[in-house]
């Protein structure tokens, strides 16, 4: 097992590809699917990366993976905590078994039952609180005061932004075309900030775009404004993007990424159903909401090569918003 040094800024090319080598062990390569009906019907090629086929079902374990690796077995000994709905959480639990370290979740009472059931099965300690952040961050200090437990942020984490840069440089590398666009998710910024510096590193050509629900734009209205703004709610069906964009993140999704674009409820859902429909595999919400702003937007994408990471899978079945 490779341990990494913490990283105390943005990451660099080197540091990216030592991270890539290190989680291997804790990851899947997943693979790159396209669709020729979805590219009809956006006239474009799109190329998405299956991060729903991902260990935990989601791009996230390659971040947790990326932080965990980056504390002293010593701290690891101690356990590692976080506080997530949900991907996040699975990804801390999951790296925390494999390393046989315990893992303290901190988790909302409303999180999806399919991911608390995960996060149980990967053998962590959950403490529900009420869904608001000062709730959240009251409830992990006192796992933290309690256990000793080493936090691993689940956006605002130069370790977490490495490892979910590695999910864009696979892409990069494992699509024949030259990508014009990588268009990922934005909730926190982490995996929009990797996807950036991979782009940025490892491609000929491609700019990032940022995707996010028009209910919490907070990193739309922070890209147009130079500083972070804050949601004043986080009801969106994309259960994956309600928190706010991360500190971290910020400068460099400011610096590398081209554009945000922002998409409606009814547009999430009617894109995740189309990729359930043509591609015949699951996705959660916040996986559709690239989709959905290509569909939006085809000025900007029409006739272009795209690559799309399709983030996760953890979907409740019995509650489909479709």
């Amino acid at each position: 097992m490779i341990e990494l040094p913490p990283l105390s800024g943005i990451p660099n090319q080197a540091e990216l590809l030592v991270t890539h080598e290190a989680i291997h062990p804790f990851v899947h390569r997943t693979p790159v699917l396209t669709n020729r009906s979805i590219d009809e019907l956006s006239g474009a090629h799109l190329y998405f990366k299956c991060e729903n086929l991902q260990r935990i079902g989601a791009f996230k374990m390659r971040g947790g993976a990326s932080a965990a690796l980056r504390f002293t077995p010593a701290e690891r000994e101690r356990g590692l905590a976080t506080h997530s709905s949900g991907n996040h959480a699975q990804a801390v639990a999951k790296a925390a078994q494999v390393l046989g370290v315990p893992a303290y979740i901190v988790m909302p009472h409303d999180a999806p039952r399919v991911k608390v059931a995960a996060v149980e099965g990967y053998g962590a300690h959950i403490t529900y609180c009420n869904n608001t952040p000062r709730e959240r961050q009251a409830a992990l200090e006192q796992v933290i005061a309690e256990h000793g437990a080493a936090f691993i942020h689940p956006y605002d984490d130069y370790g977490v932004i490495a490892g979910q840069a590695t999910a864009g440089m696979e892409l990069i590398e494992d699509t024949s075309a030259v990508l014009d666009y990588l268009v990922a998710p934005v909730g926190g910024g982490g995996l929009l900030a990797g996807t950036a510096l991979a782009a940025r590193y490892f491609s000929v050509k491609a700019e990032v775009i940022g995707a996010e629900p028009e209910a919490v734009d907070d990193a739309f209205r922070s890209f147009q404004s130079g500083r972070i703004e804050e949601n004043e709610t986080n009801q969106t069906v994309a259960d994956g993007l309600r928190t706010n964009l991360g500190e971290r993140n910020f400068p460099i999704i400011r610096d590398y990424v081209k554009a945000i674009y922002t998409v409606s409820e009814a547009e999430i859902i009617a894109a995740m159903r189309l990729i359930w429909e043509r591609m015949k595999i699951i996705v959660e919400p916040s996986c559709a909401v690239p989709l959905a702003a290509i569909l939006r937007n085809p000025e900007t994408f029409r006739g272009k090569q795209i690559g799309i990471i399709l983030t996760g899978g953890n979907v409740d079945v019995d509650r489909l918003p479709f």
